[in-house]
């Protein structure tokens, strides 16, 4: 059979039905072996970078790995903004990539190009991917297949990427006599990494003595598909649970145990928190600086901190961990709450949730005073909650929308929240929404984005016109890039180059009519009950919010304070009575 076609095949018998891409001179036998198996669709996009946000959003909802192509030279190129979001995110994508032929490839290196669009990609993308290779021999197509699937979602999950040439996607083979990954020798030098019990007893044991616990819930979790046992094991302790960024879907928002996102642009409570707390659970989160802030040695400094993470790396990196663990989330999880049934162990955190709860009640994400007129972002954000359905996915771009939603909107049971954390991508919301409608065509999709990001892949909106696909996008517009106008503004004299000076927003309700796409605009809180007709019904659509300007992201934690003493200040009486601990000097 065709190789090409051998490709299509692999893909469909491992759960792959969707494949993300452009079409170009190098990768039309691809594209064409994919048109021909009834069973896989080929979803056009209208750049290459939002192919790769789609194939991460695929993956993300799927819990399968996501497929993008692209053609050599600048398509392949085009793919690593994509690549790079789902490397620093752990998201199982493979990326194939069309080549020129192998007898054009340049023979000396010295040269820079033979063959039309001959590039690189492989060299290029091995810092951002688990494995990268470019296709030579055609009877190793099933070999790299395999070992491209399996290193995909092994240990911390990343991308792949696979280099095809045109006359080795074209050549003929015996797909009975290709060799397999899973017999050879190099797939047994992988070995699972497991936890002793001696470890578990361990953290029973601090558990136990601990009066002032919390979990932080990060990307992990849900990596390791370990929602419900998280679950199940804060309703068992009542442990208080925060989440980063990554982690904001792991748990049901409405769960009593559940307190907010943490870190730097996190709620005020969820940081003063974290910061009295004595005993810090730490599940599959990186601990940056956006969690601990730039003052390392400040954050949880009573606390006892035990570390869970798949990735030895990531562990007693900068915070000084009474307890380090490496092992996948999920088999940890499974292992702790196993060991707290059978031992029928007893907790009573009542004080410690009671000072939580004032945490709470004294700084709320949104303002809790009505004002019909005035569009606050956050309180637009909380009031979106509740027009969400249970199965609603919602992709934010990066931004201050970005924080605005991971402040106030509160996830119900089942809702997916699709975010780019490590790199910090804008531009990615809207394809990866795509991405996520074709991995669960039942689901409500929305995307949520600022007037910079949806400028970055706007070209997009021709896709879901094209193939009727019922996402609602909602544009935070405040007509400037806020997130760096407020640094500008704090650090910069208040020089607005590139934010303002020099940067403006088109009218985004007369953009998505000539697209076809039905546009509305929203400019008051008293006209939310116009977006919630909007959400209920099953056509794409626009919803422009306009902001005025300028926008903030507040509380927001400026160089060399504690997480816990975010701009702005709060009166330092209240401040030193909300601490349970000595205050960071």
């Amino acid at each position: 059979m065709k190789l090409s076609d051998y490709i299509v095949e692999f893909l469909e018998q491992n759960g792959v039905d969707t494949i993300f891409g452009y079409q170009g001179g190098a990768i039309t036998h691809f594209v064409d072996s994919i048109y021909k198996n009834s069973n896989v669709k080929f979803l056009s996009s209208y750049h290459e970078q939002a192919a790769a946000f789609a194939a991460e959003g695929y993956s993300r909802i799927k819990g399968n790995i996501g497929v993008a192509t692209a053609t050599s030279g600048p398509g392949a190129t085009n793919l690593i903004t994509g690549i790079g979001n789902s490397f620093f995110d752990s998201i199982p994508c493979l990326y194939i990539t069309g080549q020129v032929n192998t007898y054009e490839y340049k023979q000396n290196e010295k040269i820079r190009q033979d063959g039309f669009q001959e590039t690189d990609i492989v060299s290029i993308v091995k810092p951002i991917t688990k494995f990268a290779v470019m296709i030579k021999d055609e009877s190793k197509i099933r070999y790299y297949l395999e070992k491209a699937f399996f290193v995909a979602k092994e240990g911390r999950p990343g991308p792949v990427l696979l280099d095809v040439p045109m006359n080795i996607q074209r050549a003929e083979i015996n797909k009975y006599t290709l060799e397999s990954f899973y017999d050879s020798d190099e797939r047994k030098q992988y070995t699972q990494i497991n936890i002793q019990d001696e470890k578990i007893n361990k953290v029973v044991e601090l558990i136990n003595s601990s009066k002032r616990p919390i979990i932080i819930s990060g990307g992990g979790v849900r990596l390791s598909n370990a929602c419900n046992l998280l679950e199940k094991l804060c309703n068992r302790l009542r442990i208080p649970v925060v989440s980063t960024l990554m982690g904001l879907d792991s748990l049901n928002h409405n769960n009593s145990n559940y307190i907010g996102f943490m870190g730097s642009y996190g709620t005020r409570y969820s940081n003063l928190a974290v910061a009295n707390s004595d005993l810090l659970i730490v599940l599959g989160s990186r601990l940056t600086s956006r969690q601990t802030s730039t003052l390392v040695d400040s954050f949880a400094r009573e606390a006892k901190i035990i570390h869970i993470d798949i990735d030895k790396l990531e562990l007693n990196r900068k915070i000084q961990e009474y307890m380090s663990i490496q092992c996948d989330i999920k088999l940890f999880l499974e292992k702790l709450n196993k060991k707290i049934d059978d031992i029928n162990i007893n907790t009573d955190y009542l004080g410690w949730i009671e000072k939580v709860k004032d945490y709470k009640s004294q700084y709320p994400s949104y303002p809790t005073q009505k004002n019909i007129n005035n569009l606050d972002p956050n309180e637009f954000m909380y009031n979106l909650s509740n027009m969400l359905e249970e199965n609603s996915i919602i992709s934010l771009d990066v931004g201050q929308n970005q924080i605005w939603a991971a402040q106030s909107l509160k996830l119900k049971k089942n809702n997916r929240l699709l975010n780019s954390g490590g790199m910090g991508a804008m531009g990615f919301a809207l394809p990866a929404a795509i991405g996520a409608y074709y991995a669960n065509p039942k689901a409500k999709v929305i995307a949520i984005v600022g007037d910079g990001g949806i400028q970055m892949n706007i070209q997009e909106l021709q896709t879901i016109v094209r193939e009727k696909i019922p996402i609602k996008i909602i544009i935070m517009n405040n007509n400037a890039l806020g997130m760096i106008r407020h640094f500008q503004e704090m650090y910069f004299e208040s020089k607005y180059y590139g934010t303002i000076d020099g940067y403006n927003s088109p009218n985004f309700c007369e953009i998505g009519n000539a697209y076809g796409i039905k546009s509305i605009f929203i400019s008051e809180m008293s006209e939310m009950n116009i977006l919630e007709k909007e959400l209920k019904n099953e056509n794409s659509s626009i919803i422009e919010v306009k902001l005025n300007n300028p926008t903030y992201v507040i509380p927001k934690l400026s160089m060399c304070r504690p997480i816990e003493d975010q701009d702005p200040l709060v009166d330092r009486e209240q401040f030193n009575k909300n601490m349970i601990i000595k205050k960071y000097e």
